[in-house]
This record gives C-alpha cells, sequence and structure tokens, in this order.
C-alpha cells in the first residue's frame, strides 16, 4: 500500500524493516506475527491490511533483500569494468557483507532450509534470486575467455555459498581469504 505520494506507507515500512531485522537475526520460524506487531508498533489489522499472512511478508522481506543485492550487483556492472576486475569487484562486496558486523549467513539460504518445500512462495522467491544471481555472474563470464561460462558461473555461485554458510561460523577473515582466492583460481581456470 502506498499514501497519496506514492510512497510505501510508513506502517507498512516499519513493518518490513522490523521483520526483516528479527528474520535475518533470529530465523524465519522462531519469530511470530505477535512479535512484529509489538516491536514494528502497529495493529494485528495493520498487519494484515499490508501483508494478507505471514508468509506474504516473509516473501516480502526476501524480495528486499532481493532488490538490495540487485542494486549493489548493478551499480558493479555498470561500472563498465574488464569483466575480470567486475567478478572481482562482486566478489569483494560479498566478502564485505561477510565481514559485516552481525552477519548470520546468506538470508536465502536461511530461508530455503526453513521452506524446503519448492513449491511453497517462500522457496520460490529463494529460487528467484539464486537464479538471477546464477544469470549474472554467467553473463559477466562470457566477456572472459572463450570457455563456456556458466560451468564457472555454477563453481563461483558454490564458492559463494560455502563462504555465506561459513562465514557467521567462525573468524570471518580467512573465509574470505579463501574466497577471494577461489575466485582468482576460477578466473585463472576459466581463461
Amino acid at each position: 500500500m502506498t499514501n497519496v505520494r506514492g510512497q510505501a506507507s510508513s506502517a507498512r515500512s516499519k513493518l518490513l524493516a522490523t521483520a526483516t531485522r528479527l528474520f535475518y537475526a533470529e530465523g524465519i520460524h522462531s519469530v511470530g506475527i505477535d512479535r512484529i506487531v509489538i516491536e514494528a508498533q502497529v495493529t494485528r489489522a495493520t498487519l494484515y491490511r499490508h501483508f494478507p499472512g505471514k508468509d506474504d511478508l516473509i516473501v516480502h522481506y526476501l524480495q528486499e533483500a532481493d532488490q538490495a543485492i540487485r542494486r549493489q550487483v548493478d551499480a558493479i556492472v555498470a561500472g563498465e569494468s574488464p569483466a575480470p576486475e567486475t567478478l572481482r569487484a562482486i566478489a569483494e562486496s560479498i566478502a564485505e557483507g561477510i565481514r559485516s558486523q552481525g552477519f548470520r549467513g546468506c538470508a536465502f539460504l536461511n530461508a530455503a532450509a526453513e521452506y524446503p518445500d519448492p513449491a511453497h512462495p517462500v522457496h520460490q522467491a529463494v529460487l528467484a534470486h539464486r537464479e538471477w544471481f546464477a544469470s549474472v555472474i554467467t553473463e559477466v563470464l562470457t566477456h572472459v575467455g572463450k570457455a563456456p561460462a556458466e560451468p564457472t558461473a555454477r563453481r563461483f555461485v558454490l564458492l559463494r555459498d560455502g563462504a555465506m554458510a561459513t562465514g557467521c561460523l567462525s573468524d570471518p577473515e580467512p573465509i574470505c581469504e579463501t574466497f577471494l582466492q577461489g575466485v582468482e583460481d576460477l578466473l585463472r581456470l576459466h581463461t
């Protein structure tokens, strides 16, 4: 819902911000609607006016995360650096996220673990994000060397998944170092 200026209502924004903070920090299943309503300081009726149910709120949370990552990656790609530098910049932005305060893994991998049914709308939102990300990496790699880009892109995504999954379990620095070195190795092998 938007206001007369076409902006998202403040209640909707507060609900999404609160859900985002809680879902990411504590897990989706462990956070109930009542807690979101209380912390967002809105009524239950307001929540349901903006989001028909918790699943809808979760999908919007993931779509917001997806849009933030798309803006970040699109800005890197728009920089028009040579393709290897673009891939390195994407990898470095991932490493920066892993090093950030409060990092708790990949929001999409976390959501997929909680919603394993491939037909569920939450799982579908995860798959849509992953398909987009893999396609961007594949496109960047088409401009690096002559080898087929898709297999190397799949390796990049697997490296990223591993770094995101382990980056919150211990000191993120060696994990990021290993991830970035893995990207260098991929580039060397791809060319």
